[in-house]
């Protein structure tokens, strides 16, 4: 094997590793947020995380019948199908509050994530 290749190879498992790593230490610093649907309500109604860091929202629809979890402020929105799991991905965000409701039901399911 020509010292080119080799050194193709090395690097080329190198770079893999780095991303790698890299995606683990961003998925280790996300905070993570259960959240549960039923009955048009969000349980609990209000959670927090802190400031600039990545969220991952864990949705448990317990509904039989899908929602759509939405907020214009944090720019997400996912349909949830009627008893399933969701995982919602949410930007590190400032300081503030916001708000997120299912589309379906925006009159009365409501929610608030509140960033520190």
């Amino acid at each position: 094997m020509s010292f080119l290749r080799i050194f193709s190879t090395v690097f080329a498992a190198l770079a893999l590793v780095s991303i790698v790593a890299a995606g683990t230490a961003n998925a280790q610093s996300a905070t993570e947020i259960q959240l549960s649907y039923k009955d048009k309500k969000f349980d609990p109604a209000e959670v927090s995380a802190p400031a600039n860091t990545p969220i991952v929202i864990k949705l448990k629809n317990l509904d039989s019948k899908a929602m759509e979890f939405e907020s214009k402020t944090l720019k997400v929105e996912k349909v949830v199908a009627g008893s399933s799991d969701a995982t919602i991905n949410v930007r590190a965000q400032k300081p503030g509050r916001y708000e997120f409701f299912d589309e379906y039901n925006e009159k009365v399911a409501r929610g608030a994530l509140v960033v520190k």
